[in-house]
C-alpha cells in the first residue's frame, strides 16, 4: 500500500499542534534569599509585575507574588506559610493575578485575606473569584451619590451625612471609639436586610489584637448582623503581606455585590470598614524596606499614597446603566496625640469625602461618639439625607458652632445677657441629646423628631439630666398616641405642613412629661 508523503507531514503537523497546545509552558527559578515573608528569587527572567508565583516546598505548594523586577532576580512576597520556603526551593511561575473567592456563600463567614474560612465552619464552596486589585469605574460608568447610607448615629446622620457611594474618613486617636461607629454603621443596616435597599457589609481587620476582633464578631453576631457581614481578618500576628492585601479582599468581595444590579439581582449596595488603614500603611513599609525599596517620607515609600487612593478609588455609586449599585467605604486611621497633620492622615483625608474626627477630650468628659463637629465634615452633604433631616439640621451646626463659641467666652465668669444665656441653654441640651449609647441606632425619622423637638426650644427649659428622658418618652408617644402624625411624616418626608401638628403633639408630651 503507497502512502503520500504530504499525508503524512499533515498527520503529524496535526499531531505535533494537538501536542503544544496540551503543553503547560510555565518558567522556573530558585529561591536565593528568604525571610520575613519576602524572597528573591533567580532564574524568572519573563516574569510580570504583580504575577503569581507557586513555591515548591517541603510542605506543598505556597503562593507568592512578583513586587520587585530587578537585573537579576525578582522579589517575591510570600502568601500563607512562609517559614516553610527555604533557600534553593523551585519557584515557577503561573501566568496569573491574585483572585479572591467571591459571592452570597461568604455571608456571615470569617475569613482571611486569601479568602479561606478561619471560622471553625465548612469549607466556603463560592461560584466565582474576583481579581484583587482592578482599575476602579472610570467617570462615566458613575452618578452622583444620591441615597443616603444610615449609620444610625444621631451626630453622623444629622451633620456630617454619609452617602451610598461615599468614602467617609473615620480618623481619632486610639480608644475615641473609631471602631464603634464603623459597628454601629453595620449593625444599622438590619433594618434594610431583605428589601431592596439591602446592604452587605464588609468589615476588614487589619493589624487588630486576635481579642478585639473576636469581641466585635461576637457583637454583630448578638445584633444580629453577621447574616449580612463578611468579615476579612489579618490579625497583628499575621505576616505583612496578608495584612497589606487584607482591604483589597474586602474590597473586591463588596464589588461583586455593587455589580449585581447590573444583573438585576439584589442586594446591590455594600459597605466596606478598613479598620484600619494606618496597619496596612505599616505593612507596606515593612515589605518596602525589605525589598530594597527607597524610603521617603517618615520611611514610608513614595507610592503609599498610591496604596491607598486605588483602593478608595473602588468606592462608587454607579450609573443607572451599570445597575446603580454602590460600594460606600469607611476607611479608619490611627493619629498620634491628635497629629492630624502627619503624613498617612493627610494622604488619606485628602482621598476621601470628608472626614468624622473623634477627639479624646470629647471622649473623656462623657460626650461618645465623641465627634468634633466643628472639623467633621462631609463633602456629599444634603444629598445623602432625607428632607426632613435636612430640614432640621441646618439650624443644629450653626447652635453648636454658637453655643462652643459662647461656650469658650462664658468661661471667663462674664455676665451674658439673656439672649446670650438662652443660646448657651439649647447648645448645652443639643450636645446631650446628641450623645448615644454604643450599638443602639436610631431611625432616620426619630433622629429628626428629636433633633426638631430641640432646635425648635421645647426642652430649653428642661433640666440636663432629663434631656435623655424626655427623647425617649417622646419618640414612644410619637409611635403610640401621636402615630398619625408621625406617619404623616414619614409620608411626606418633610416637616412642610406639619409644624402646628408636631408643636402640638411636643407640647402635650411635655406637659404629661413634667407632671
Amino acid at each position: 500500500m503507497k502512502i503520500k508523503t504530504d499525508e503524512i507531514t499533515s498527520v503529524i503537523k496535526q499531531e505535533i499542534e494537538q501536542f503544544s497546545s496540551e503543553l503547560e509552558i510555565s518558567e522556573v527559578g530558585r529561591v536565593v534569599e528568604v525571610g520575613d515573608g519576602i524572597a528573591r528569587i533567580y532564574g524568572l527572567s519573563n516574569c510580570m509585575a504583580g504575577e503569581l508565583v507557586e513555591f515548591e516546598t517541603s510542605k506543598g505548594p505556597v503562593m507568592g507574588q512578583a513586587m520587585n523586577l530587578e537585573e537579576d532576580t525578582v522579589g517575591v512576597i510570600i502568601y500563607g506559610e512562609y517559614l516553610a520556603v527555604e533557600e534553593g526551593n523551585t519557584v515557577k511561575t503561573t501566568g496569573r493575578l491574585l483572585e479572591v473567592p467571591t459571592g452570597p456563600e461568604l455571608l456571615g463567614r470569617v475569613v482571611d485575606p486569601l479568602g479561606n474560612p478561619i471560622d471553625g465552619g465548612p469549607p466556603i464552596n463560592t461560584s466565582s473569584s474576583s481579581k484583587l486589585d482592578i482599575v476602579a469605574p472610570g467617570i462615566a460608568a458613575r452618578q452622583p451619590v444620591v441615597e443616603p447610607m444610615q449609620t444610625g448615629i444621631k451626630a453622623v446622620d444629622s451633620m456630617i451625612p454619609i452617602g451610598r457611594g461615599q468614602r467617609e474618613l473615620i480618623i481619632g486617636d486610639r480608644k475615641t471609639g473609631k471602631t464603634a461607629v464603623g459597628v454601629d454603621a453595620i449593625i444599622n443596616q438590619k433594618k434594610y436586610w431583605g428589601t431592596d435597599e439591602a446592604v452587605v457589609c464588609v468589615y476588614v481587620a487589619v493589624g487588630q489584637k486576635d481579642s478585639t476582633v473576636a469581641g466585635v464578631i461576637e457583637t454583630l453576631k448578638e445584633h444580629g448582623a453577621m447574616d449580612y457581614t463578611i468579615v476579612v481578618v489579618a490579625g497583628s500576628s499575621t505576616a505583612a503581606p496578608l495584612q497589606y492585601i487584607a482591604p483589597y479582599a474586602g474590597c473586591a468581595m463588596g464589588e461583586y455585590f455593587m455589580w449585581q444590579g447590573k444583573e438585576g439581582k439584589t442586594p446591590k449596595h455594600a459597605l466596606c470598614v478598613y479598620d484600619d488603614l494606618s496597619k496596612q500603611a505599616n505593612a507596606y513599609r515593612q515589605l518596602s524596606l525589605l525589598l530594597r525599596r527607597p524610603p521617603g517620607r517618615e520611611a514610608y515609600p513614595g507610592d503609599v499614597f498610591y496604596l491607598h487612593s486605588r483602593l478608595l478609588e473602588r468606592a462608587t455609586k454607579l450609573s443607572d446603566e451599570n445597575g446603580g449599585g454602590s460600594l460606600t467605604a469607611l476607611p479608619i486611621i490611627e493619629t498620634q496625640e491628635g497629629d492630624v497633620s502627619a503624613y498617612i492622615p493627610t494622604n488619606v483625608i485628602s482621598i476621601t469625602d470628608g472626614q468624622i474626627y473623634l477627639q479624646p477630650e470629647l471622649f473623656a468628659s462623657g460626650i461618645r461618639p465623641a465627634i468634633n463637629v466643628g472639623i467633621s465634615v462631609s463633602r456629599v452633604g444634603g444629598n445623602a439625607q432625607i428632607k426632613a433631616m435636612k430640614e432640621v439640621a441646618g439650624s443644629l451646626r450653626l447652635d453648636l458652632a454658637a453655643f462652643r463659641e459662647l461656650e469658650a467666652f462664658a468661661q471667663l465668669g462674664t455676665e451674658l445677657d439673656a439672649a446670650s444665656q438662652q443660646q448657651l441653654d439649647r447648645g448645652a441640651r443639643l450636645v446631650e441629646l446628641l450623645k448615644q449609647g454604643q450599638y443602639t441606632p436610631y431611625d432616620a425619622i426619630d433622629q429628626s423628631i428629636s433633633i426638631y423637638a430641640a432646635a425648635k426650644g421645647f426642652v430649653d427649659d428642661l433640666p440636663l439630666e432629663q434631656v435623655h428622658a424626655f427623647e425617649e418618652g417622646l419618640l414612644e408617644y410619637m409611635k403610640t398616641t401621636e402615630k398619625g402624625t408621625r406617619d404623616k411624616l414619614v409620608e411626606a418626608g418633610s416637616f412642610k405642613g406639619l409644624e402646628d401638628d408636631f408643636a402640638k403633639a411636643i407640647k402635650e408630651f411635655r406637659a404629661t412629661f413634667s407632671a
